[in-house]
Order: C-alpha cells, then sequence, then structure tokens
C-alpha cells in the first residue's frame, strides 16, 4: 500500500465553503442597482416573489420578500424591463447567487405603457370592452355604492356632491387604492357589492363608483390590473370609473359602464339635481295639462263635424213608420186574396167528387146494417127478458140493504156537517167575544151607517140577546 503524500492545503467543510463566498459576495458588492428583463416572476403562497433578471448575455436570480412586494405601484410581470436595487448574496442551498430585491421600479413610462397597451389589447380581443356589454346607468339610484380609499378627500367630495343634488343612500367599501394588495381589494369589492341579496339587511346598490384621486401612472397601476378590469366587466350592478384627474386613463375605464373624468363629475353623473327635477316636472306637467286639453277640443270638434253628419232621428223613424204603414195596408189585401185562393181550390176539390158514386156506397152500407140488425133482434131478446127477471129478484132482495147503507151514510154526512157547522158556526165565533146587530126585520146590520137608519137593534151575545133603542125622543138626542 502506496502512503499519499500529504497536502498542505486546508481542509473546509462544504458548508464553510458556502458560507466564505457568501461572505464575500455581499462585501465586495453590498448593494447593487441592477437594469434587465423580468423572467419567470411568479409569486408563492407565503407572498414572496421569485423569478430572474436577464439581458442578452446573462441572468440573475431574484428574490423579493412578501413586504417589499405590498409597497409595489405596479404588478411585476414577465417581459417587463425593470431597475431593481438590492443586495447580491448567494443561496448555499443551491449553490447560486442571487438578487435580494429591495426596490423594483419600471425602467420607464415606455416599458409600462406598452405593458398596459398589450393586456388591453389582450382583453379587448376577449370582448370585455365590447359597447353592446354596457349597462344603462339608473336615473334616480336609491342605494349607491363607493369603493375607495375610507380616508382622503375623495369620499368626502363625492358624498358631498351627492348630499347637495339629491340625498340618497351611500355604501362605501374601503379598499388601498395603491399597491400591491390594492388591485386584489378593489376586485373583491366589486365582486362583493354584486353579492348582496336583494330584500336583505344590507340594501343592494343600483350603482357602483370606483374612485381614486390623480396620480402617476405607477399610482394608478392597480387599476390596470387584469383582476380589476375582469371584475368590473362581470358586474351586474352599473359601474362608473372615476380614477384620477380628466387625463388619466386606465383599464377599468374600458371595461365600465360609464367614465367619469374625477370623482366629482361621477357623483354629479350618478344623482340628478333635485331642483331640476322639481322644475321639469311642473313643465312637463303643464304640457301634460295643454295637451289633453287639445286633445279634448279637437275630440270635440270631430264629434260635433260627425254629428252634423249623422240623418236626423226623426227622419230615420218616418220611414220605417211609413214602411209599417204601406205593410199594414197590404195585408189585409193579400189575406183577402190568399184565402180566396183556398176557396177556389176546396170549390174545385168538391167539383172532383163522384156524388151518385157516393150516393149508392152510403145506401148500400144502410141497407147492410139493417139486415144485420134484423138477425140480431131476436137474439138479444132472450137474454134482455131473462136478464130482467133476474134483476127483479135481486133488487128486491137489496132494496132493504141499499135503503139502511144510504141511510148510514146520510147519518155520517149528517154528522160531519154538524161538526164543522159546531166549528165555523156563528155560536162559535161569539164565544169569542163577537156579537150579532140585528134590525128590526131580524136581518144583520153589517155597517155603522146601517145601524143608525135603524129605529132599534137586537144584539145577540153568547148567552143571549138584548134590545137597543138607537132613537130615543127628540128631547134626549140619538145614540149615534
Amino acid at each position: 500500500m502506496n502512503d499519499q503524500p500529504a497536502s498542505n492545503l486546508p481542509e473546509y467543510s462544504v458548508s464553510e465553503i458556502a458560507g466564505a463566498l457568501k461572505r464575500t459576495v455581499e462585501t465586495a458588492f453590498g448593494q447593487v442597482r441592477v437594469r434587465g428583463e423580468l423572467s419567470q416572476f411568479r409569486r408563492q403562497s407565503s407572498g414572496h416573489w421569485y423569478g430572474s433578471l436577464k439581458d442578452e448575455r446573462a441572468l440573475i436570480d431574484l428574490a423579493m420578500w412578501k413586504g417589499t412586494a405590498a409597497g409595489l405601484s405596479f404588478r411585476p410581470e414577465d417581459g417587463l424591463e425593470v431597475v431593481i436595487t438590492g443586495k447580491l448574496t448567494t443561496y448555499p442551498g443551491r449553490s447560486k447567487y442571487q438578487l435580494i430585491v429591495e426596490r423594483m421600479e419600471p425602467a420607464g413610462v415606455g416599458a409600462l405603457l406598452a405593458q398596459i397597451e398589450a393586456r388591453r389589447l389582450k382583453l379587448q380581443a376577449e370582448g370585455l370592452f365590447d359597447p353592446a356589454r354596457k349597462q344603462i346607468l339608473p336615473s334616480l339610484p336609491r342605494v349607491i355604492g363607493v369603493v375607495t380609499s375610507p380616508t382622503g378627500a375623495v369620499i368626502r367630495d363625492i358624498l358631498h356632491r351627492i348630499s347637495d343634488r339629491f340625498p340618497a343612500h351611500v355604501l362605501v367599501w374601503p379598499v388601498a387604492v395603491q399597491g400591491e394588495a390594492s388591485a386584489a381589494q378593489v376586485a373583491a369589492a366589486i365582486a362583493g357589492f354584486n353579492a348582496i341579496p336583494v330584500g336583505g339587511p344590507v340594501p343592494r346598490p343600483d350603482l357602483i363608483i370606483v374612485a381614486r384621486g390623480g396620480g402617476s401612472i405607477e399610482d394608478l397601476a392597480a387599476f390596470n390590473e387584469e383582476i380589476v378590469v375582469r371584475a368590473a366587466a362581470a358586474s351586474r350592478v352599473p359601474l362608473i370609473s372615476a380614477v384620477g384627474h380628466e387625463t388619466d386613463t386606465t383599464l377599468i375605464d374600458y371595461a365600465s359602464d360609464w367614465r367619469a373624468p374625477t370623482p366629482t363629475a361621477a357623483a354629479e353623473r350618478a344623482v340628478p339635481v333635485r331642483a331640476e327635477l322639481a322644475a321639469n316636472l311642473t313643465m312637463l306637467a303643464g304640457r301634460m295639462d295643454a295637451g289633453l286639453l287639445r286633445a279634448l277640443a279637437l275630440r270635440q270638434e270631430r264629434t260635433l263635424a260627425l254629428a252634423r253628419r249623422l240623418p236626423q232621428p226623426r227622419n230615420l223613424i218616418g220611414l220605417a213608420a211609413q214602411r209599417v204603414d204601406d205593410l199594414a195596408e197590404r195585408l189585409p189585401k193579400a189575406l183577402d186574396a190568399r184565402a180566396g185562393g183556398f176557396a177556389l181550390r176546396l170549390e174545385r176539390a168538391g167539383g172532383r167528387l163522384r156524388p151518385a158514386l157516393l150516393t149508392t156506397r152510403v145506401e148500400r152500407d144502410g141497407q147492410r146494417l139493417a139486415a144485420q140488425t134484423a138477425r140480431l133482434a131476436p137474439a138479444l131478446a132472450r137474454p134482455l127478458a131473462s136478464d130482467a127477471q133476474k134483476l127483479a129478484r135481486t133488487g128486491a132482495g137489496l132494496r132493504p140493504f141499499l135503503l139502511i147503507t144510504r141511510l148510514a151514510r146520510a147519518d155520517a154526512r149528517l154528522n160531519e156537517a154538524a161538526r164543522l157547522l159546531a166549528s165555523l158556526g156563528p155560536d162559535q165565533v161569539l164565544a169569542r167575544g163577537y156579537a150579532i146587530v140585528r134590525g128590526p126585520d131580524g136581518h144583520v146590520v153589517a155597517s155603522a151607517a146601517a145601524a143608525a137608519a135603524q129605529q132599534n137593534l137586537t144584539i145577540r151575545f153568547a148567552d143571549g140577546e138584548t134590545p137597543v133603542f138607537t132613537k130615543l125622543p127628540s128631547a134626549q138626542g140619538s145614540l149615534f
């Protein structure tokens, strides 16, 4: 076994070499500012970002921690040229060096505008900016949802303007209007307003305003994000975008239903002026009244013109009456003519009868009837005599029985009549307190006038009669 010659080189562990390299790189370079193009730049679930920065000949790995990413005013995308300020270090776990991003900004406005334009063309090709998708804004919304920062001049200007023009119920959804989290919060606010149920405890907005004050293109970057544009295009509630000043244009302006140059202009477009509405209503009411009066006058004129063209009622009735008279005059003649026709037809029919034949037939039938009667007479005489004798014998036996039966029936009828008389006769009536008044001749007096004409009267009660003198001697007067 050959022994290897001893080396005087020091021996290091892997960790020692990696740590030495790390210290050397960080000491030699420290903080650097690098310009390049982003490549494979992605966000992890932890909130950190990783990717690469490259140019035509080299590539450097990038790492941007969550806190730094939250302060970005734009969204990093592959192909965007940026300027990064950070520290160069190594990653011992994979034996490579990387740049820890402390600040990232677009390399120029042109690069950021190119990125926005590319995104605009992409979304436009999908139809998100199609004018046919835009909704009509409500003329008088009862509830208005505002997506903006809860602090600052924007929300104060909107509330003040709405209160001055036409007070309405305003719901404010507070969001960050700048920074990495802004886009997600704005998109969530738009979707949240749309998700409010109709008739729920929180009123559903009739209109949404997305508002932010002016700023640089980097400050307005959140409203150019794809997530915000898609949320605005998908909103079922009409949406007004009021981002920046009049000269500022963001992609949400293309997707919204109406673009306001300023937040104040958005409030003015959202609600009308109450005084102007009242004036317009008064004017329209006057015009409506005048129109109704003109229409009524025109209808009256037309009615009178049509009435003058109509025939007089008496003329119409006169023609009908004349026709009735004509028919009444012609009717008797027609009846006479019809009766004469029937008489003529009857006479002709009677003439066609053959009287001789009828006479012969009647005589022949009479002779036949006489012969049959002669044959039947002897046969009928014998039974009739025998039956008469039988009837006489039977009658002699039945006579006493028939008399008794008839007497019994008569007695029953008499008893029934007596009972009926007892119930309906005058005695029963007198027993109930009534009386019968008779005159001297015995006839019943039925009225006071007839009683006054009598000299004396007899009143019959149930228990007897009593006389009454209606006329006393002349010195005493009369009872009636």
